[in-house]
């Protein structure tokens, strides 16, 4: 291999990966050690092939050389760069020797993939074991990566002996081996590595190269289009590549066998490769070490939506009249937050995030995407708001070759099988009652609340500065026989406390009420400067779920900022039969506010420079209700309440509920002609909008609250 070369294509693949917008995230570096590394790794693309010994080559800044496909080299274009790049043909008639004399010397990693070709339908298991079936042929995967890793293991350790020893043996096997430096050879050891590459999504989908081939080949096979098609894909669509590497196999324990023992000491020229007693106590010690990495390869899947999806679909049970879709929406949302808790599988970064926009108006659109790929490919039809699928498409597989396009809801199904304990978890939720997952799903939710609260509420106490824990603490008032569930959010730095007496008023009109706690808030002020306002609606969209588990009618309102985020969630959900705001802002009458954007830049880059003492972070707050609100406003949590102030206002016309708009004439916080201005804008054909002679902002709190309490009640009896 010609050093310079393969730098030179490294460099080559560095350009290129430039215009390729794959997102690839690294995981498990620090479990390659120093020595004789044989990597093995799923094989789903031929684009493995190049991109994986490049980004290891960055790692560990040594060659490494891979097996690929033999067909790959009848290409032209391909022929040369492969080679540069430490390609090197499954059916090159030196390959075992290549591998063996570079693998001993430790100067060059070995990539193999043990499935022995592209699993494109990612089926590997036949009878609870690993098999694989191509075009009707069924196989196991190949032992070649760790018969090569024992027999690199054996010749170190019979080196070892024999220059010990000082038998001539020793020199006989060093030409033999060519190798320069023996010292590196005798200090290290072999392993194998285990790797998962997962990609999210791994759906084909027109791209510039299949474009390309369909007006260069006029018609392109269906195999042809199914790689383009994919491997563009990975590409070119901003696809998720996770490559994550396993705890290594260290192969010196294998050679723990009395007669492998004798090999090792004996004086005489040996052929362990052709020695029929070793090669069959060889050949079971590959099937055993196949099995450990194969196994390590799939435990290590990035789980993500399209598995999650893709087997709740599989396993759920078939329903004449079709499956509800906000059920099937409840049962991913519940696998998922299971699978984050369990701390024992991986998952994609993506399900460390809030999941709850699957329940409420899939904004990323998770479930949108899924259904489409599943409808084009008639797995399910869709017909009123009910899931109709064709369960034979999870039995009867395509054409190996394009399935990928064919069925590639299938091929998302069967990445989970290895991982069998995932599969049964998913089937056993897909096939939970109606019922059952709802109340499972409020009480994940309601765990969830109070877990977040109380580590946010550990992580941030301020010794005689934060408030007491109840004054945070979400509220939840239930009412056996309810008129409907009220929804009441908290404003700005305050906290549920706040909403106390209106939700006790309510309650007591046969309304269930449930208070939120924002995130940021019922904590300390830097707690709230760290928080987005995206936050805060998740915050409400949470609320929202439980009490939709809970009640069959809701109505959503608010305080302030709480009222602008009731606003704001009744953009984007259905479920709810009116919405009130009670002193909504639309822009702060505080004029220190729309400096904040530059006092943010400012304090950036004080920070950038390090000096942290002369960044103002926080101004000072003088609260109507200080046993309630912060005493101190951070200057980015005004900056998140001027970002959604300007996310909700031209969502405003797209409201369509009944809604009612309370503000008082004198308020010195909200501007009340911006709040009027904001009425006007609202899209609702039935609105109503009260104003009340007060001189404070906290309107839902002491003297006279009771006209607006009343006032409230009536608007929202009116639609339940």
């Amino acid at each position: 291999m010609n050093r310079f070369a393969f730098e030179l294509s490294s460099y080559t693949l560095k350009t290129f990966s430039g215009f390729s917008k794959a997102n690839i995230k690294i995981s498990g570096k620090q479990n390659i050690p120093d020595g004789s590394i044989i990597f093995t790794a799923n094989h789903f693309t031929r684009i493995e092939t190049i991109f994986l010994p490049y980004h290891i080559h960055k790692i560990t800044k040594k060659e490494v050389w891979s097996l690929a496909a033999a067909e790959l080299f009848d290409v032209p274009v391909l022929q040369g760069f492969l080679k540069n790049l430490g390609g090197i043909s499954t059916k090159d008639p030196h390959r075992d020797e290549l591998i063996l004399k570079t693998l001993l010397s430790g100067d060059v990693q070995w990539i193999i993939f043990p499935e022995g070709m592209m699993v494109k339908n990612k089926k590997l298991i036949k009878k609870d074991q690993f098999a694989l079936t191509d075009e009707g042929v069924v196989r196991r995967p190949h032992t070649g990566a760790a018969i090569v890793a024992l027999r690199c293991e054996f010749y170190r350790e019979r080196l070892r002996r024999m220059k010990l020893m000082g038998e001539p043996e020793f020199e006989r096997l060093v030409q033999t081996f060519e190798i320069e430096n023996i010292d590196q050879v005798l200090t290290q050891e072999t392993y194998i590595v285990p790797v998962n590459i997962t990609y999210y999504p791994a759906s084909p989908k027109e791209n510039i190269l299949s474009k390309i081939a369909q007006i260069v080949m006029k018609e392109p096979s269906k195999r042809v289009m199914d790689e383009l098609m994919t491997e563009g894909s990975m590409l070119f669509s901003n696809v998720d590549i996770n490559i994550r590497f396993g705890q290594p196999i260290n192969i010196k324990g294998y050679l723990n066998d009395p007669y492998i023992e004798s090999m090792l000491t004996v004086k005489r020229k040996i052929k362990f490769d052709d020695d029929i007693s070793s090669k069959q106590i060889t050949r079971q010690f590959s099937i055993t070490i196949m099995e450990k990495y194969m196994s390590a390869v799939y435990a290590m899947t990035s789980l993500n939506y399209d598995h999650v999806l893709a087997c709740i679909l599989k396993h759920f049970p078939y329903r004449k009249e079709g499956i509800d879709i906000y059920e099937f929406k409840c049962k991913v949302y519940f696998a998922i937050s299971l699978l984050v808790s369990n701390k024992t599988y991986f998952v994609s970064d993506n399900f460390l995030e809030n999941q709850i926009h699957l329940l409420t108006d899939d904004r990323f659109r998770r479930f949108h995407d899924f259904f489409t790929i599943a409808q084009n490919t008639n797995v399910i039809e869709i017909k009123n708001n009910k899931i109709f699928k064709d369960q034979t498409k999870f039995i009867t597989t395509s054409n190996f070759h394009t399935i990928r396009i064919e069925n590639p809801i299938l091929v998302m199904a069967n990445e989970v099988e290895p991982i069998k304990e995932i599969e049964d978890l998913l089937k056993k939720i897909a096939q939970k009652p109606y019922d059952e997952i709802i109340n499972l799903v409020k009480d994940r939710i309601i765990e969830k609340i109070e877990v977040d609260f109380s580590r946010d509420y550990n992580d941030f106490y301020i010794e005689e500065e934060s408030k007491k824990k109840r004054i945070g603490r979400t509220l939840f008032f239930k009412h056996k026989n309810e008129i409907a569930g009220i929804l009441l959010i908290h404003g700005y730095m305050a906290a549920p406390e706040e909403m106390k007496d209106f939700a006790h008023y309510l309650h007591e009109k046969s309304f269930t009420v449930y208070v939120p706690r924002l995130k940021g808030h019922g904590t300390a002020p830097e707690d709230l400067a760290q928080t987005s306002f995206e936050q805060w609606i998740e915050s409400v969209e949470e609320a929202f779920i439980v009490l939709k588990h809970s009640c069959k009618k809701i109505i959503i309102g608010g305080f302030s900022t709480g009222a602008g985020l009731a606003l704001e969630l009744s953009t984007r959900v259905d479920d709810i039969e009116a919405v009130f705001a009670v002193a909504p802002p639309m822009r702060l009458k505080d004029l220190g506010s729309y400096f904040v954007p530059a006092i943010d830049a400012w304090n950036a880059m004080i920070k950038k420079i390090r000096l942290d003492t002369i960044a103002k972070e926080f101004i000072e707050n003088h609260p109507e209700n200080p046993h309630i609100n912060y005493v101190r406003n951070p200057i980015a949590g005004i900056h998140q309440l001027e970002k959604l102030m300007e996310h909700l206002e031209p969502k405003l016309k797209t409201i369509d509920k009944p809604t009612l708009v309370v503000q008082s004439r004198k308020d010195p916080v909200v501007n009340p002609k911006g709040t009027l201005k904001l009425f006007n804008r609202l899209g609702s054909d039935i609105k109503e909008y009260y104003i009340f002679d007060y001189d404070r902002h906290g309107i839902l709190i002491g003297q006279g609250v009771k006209r607006i309490y009343k006032a409230i009640e009536i608007f929202i009896k009116q639609w339940v």
